[in-house]
């Protein structure tokens, strides 16, 4: 009876073993992401004498997050599926951080920065947050499946005692389709515009940065162009459609104060010609040989 009992211990000691065993063998699912929920930025962590990547030990490239904004007293975020302009003002512009937007504006270096493609667990989001984080998934970082790349074109002009930096950027996020992957990033990038002029920064000033989202729920981007001269909008429509009422009203207004006068006037006076050639006036009547017959005075 005892060795029985051993023996279906034994068994149940080693059927929890395998499965933890496979548990911890099989990777993780991570949840898709639900909309509004937030998405750190981190940007991969460079020298300011050359611009060179940094790497640990081991070879694997050191993230920090993005600079903290003012408006929020935390690093950038997005929303996900929230389309909205974010201010992300940068409060002071040290010595160190001002030769990297040199790299970044002169072209020397990529602003390469990364956002979660799946809702991190919470170990890997302390991380996150934590300045010198390494990618441990391979050497190259952002070819990671954990993150997405976000290569964010800062564009500018250089000069001698500061820079002028396009402060206005576009942001593009595509979503994997819902009935693949639901709540899961496909990619994603931002780059700068030239909806004002470009902000003049020198050290110690701040950078106001305005990011302009957009969401795709796909990899496909929708056809805007419709040609030279635009295209049609609601505004034109209204235009097109007030100008053809006044057009009418003047013409209407034309037909009935002058064009309609005349004519009846001139009716009028042809009517009265023609009687008085038509001898009505002493009772003549012009029969079919010319003559007039009637009463004689």
């Amino acid at each position: 009876m005892l060795d029985r009992l051993s023996f279906i211990i034994r068994l149940v000691v080693a059927f929890y073993t395998a499965l933890a065993c496979a548990a911890e063998q099989e990777p993780l699912v991570l949840p898709g992401y639900k909309v509004g929920q937030s998405i750190p930025v981190s940007c991969l962590n460079r020298t300011i004498d050359t611009g060179e990547h940094i790497t640990d030990a081991e070879g694997q490239l050191s993230y920090i997050p993005f600079p903290t904004c003012n408006e929020t007293g935390r690093p950038l975020e997005l929303l996900f599926g929230v389309e909205k302009d974010i201010n992300c003002t940068i409060d002071f512009i040290d010595d160190p951080f001002f030769h990297l937007l040199e790299f970044y504006v002169h072209n020397d270096a990529p602003l390469t920065c990364r956002i979660p493609t799946k809702p991190l667990p919470p170990s890997l989001l302390v991380k996150e947050f934590e300045a010198g984080t390494t990618d441990n998934t391979d050497g190259q970082g952002s070819l990671s499946e954990v993150y997405t790349p976000m290569i964010v074109a800062l564009t500018g002009t250089l000069q001698l005692s500061h820079l002028h930096v396009s402060t206005n950027l576009n942001v593009l996020v595509h979503a994997a389709p819902r009935a693949i992957a639901p709540g899961t990033i496909a990619a994603a990038t931002a780059y700068s515009i030239s909806r004002e002029p470009p902000t003049r920064i020198v050290i110690g000033d701040s950078l106001p940065l305005r990011f302009s989202v957009r969401w795709y729920p796909n990899t496909s981007l929708p056809s805007g162009w419709a040609g030279v001269g635009g295209h049609l909008t609601f505004s034109t429509l209204v235009y097109c459609i007030l100008s053809a009422l006044a057009s009418a009203a003047i013409c209407v207004a034309y037909f009935r104060g002058v064009e309609l006068p005349r004519r009846l006037k001139s009716h009028g006076k042809d009517r009265l010609g023609g009687m008085e050639r038509g001898g009505l006036g002493g009772y003549g009547i012009v029969n079919g040989y010319g003559y007039s017959i009637g009463k004689r005075d």
